[in-house]
């Protein structure tokens, strides 16, 4: 297992320099310059401005000093703002960012799971079509979409809600649901599969044989085993919210790191273009490996197949 886990590790080091170089790339490609609209017609100011920001250098030099600010994790100064450093954008917009996802990701596998769990022990029942008439329309709306709903019905027609900003936990209810709805669905549709699945199996059979109380049944063996395939789609929904609060937080004016990453494309930033976009791929690619290894020590069958394969 421990060699499993080194491996995984190693491949995601990898994965994030092959991100960061692209990233790179990317910017140098680019037409034009970040120091556009701070054009003048004085040359040496220009050159100085060019010099401060390492833009005078050549591309393996600029490659370079990339690379270190990543290792040191200074990502410079800001060169739209550049009384601010890009860690500190990151620092005050991360945990906004960061309070949102883990509120949507709780609501969502909350939600998802009652849904699927209620669905398939009423199977071909009213409460099993209500709950998958809420998955689908759950995958069929785009969040942008929903969000835009969200705030005409709730905060504009009735008003018992606020449209924007991110100030109160009354804030939080619109962003979470629009994000959260898509995961949701995708949870209690799989939910439902593989309870379906579970609750034909041999055991749980012995289980109800023995009496023991339904509740018993589902919880302590059923739900376990059926909750597998979703840790496994974990990482792709995290994937998902992490993308998605991009649009979100526009939408609703939340000064999270989305708002910072798209002024920045806008603005052709590239201290915090690569920064935030350094800092969201080894965030995502940190918690993909975290459900890797969760996956294999939940699932004893993995970690005998690794431990016997290995």
């Amino acid at each position: 297992m421990l060699h499993y886990i080194l491996k995984r590790f190693a491949i995601m080091l990898v994965t994030l320099w092959i991100i960061v170089t692209l990233t790179f790339v990317l910017m140098i490609t680019l037409p034009g310059s970040p120091l556009n609209e701070e054009r003048t017609t004085n040359e040496t100011v220009q050159a100085n401005l060019e010099q401060h920001y390492n833009l005078d250098e050549p591309y393996y030099i600029q490659y370079f000093l990339y690379i270190k600010s990543i290792v040191t994790f200074d990502f410079g100064p800001s060169i739209k703002q550049p009384t601010e450093t890009v860690n500190d954008l990151l620092g005050r917009g991360f945990p906004i960012s960061f309070e949102l996802g883990i509120a949507t990701i709780s609501v969502a596998v909350i939600s998802g799971i009652i849904l699927g769990v209620f669905a398939a022990l009423k199977h071909n029942g009213m409460i099993d079509y209500m709950a998958m008439t809420i998955a689908v329309l759950g995958i069929s709306i785009p969040n942008f979409v929903l969000a835009t709903l969200l705030i005409q019905t709730l905060a504009v027609y009735w008003g018992i809600l606020p449209a924007a900003t991110w100030s109160s936990p009354l804030h939080m209810i619109m962003p979470t649901i629009a994000l959260a709805t898509g995961p949701m669905a995708i949870i209690a549709r799989l939910t439902r599969s593989t309870m379906l699945e579970v609750l034909t199996q041999d055991y749980i059979k012995m289980a109800r044989a023995k009496g023991l109380k339904p509740w018993k049944v589902i919880i302590r063996h059923a739900l376990k085993n059926a909750l597998m395939p979703v840790v496994t789609i974990m990482g792709t929904l995290l994937a998902g919210i992490l993308t998605g609060t991009f649009v979100i937080e526009q939408i609703f004016g939340i000064p999270g790191m989305g708002k910072y990453f798209v002024e920045s494309i806008n603005q052709r930033d590239y201290p915090v273009i690569m920064g935030t976009t350094v800092f969201y791929s080894a965030f995502l690619i940190i918690m993909l490996f975290l459900v890797d290894v969760a996956y294999g020590f939940l699932d004893p069958r993995i970690k005998l197949h690794k431990q016997g394969g290995e």
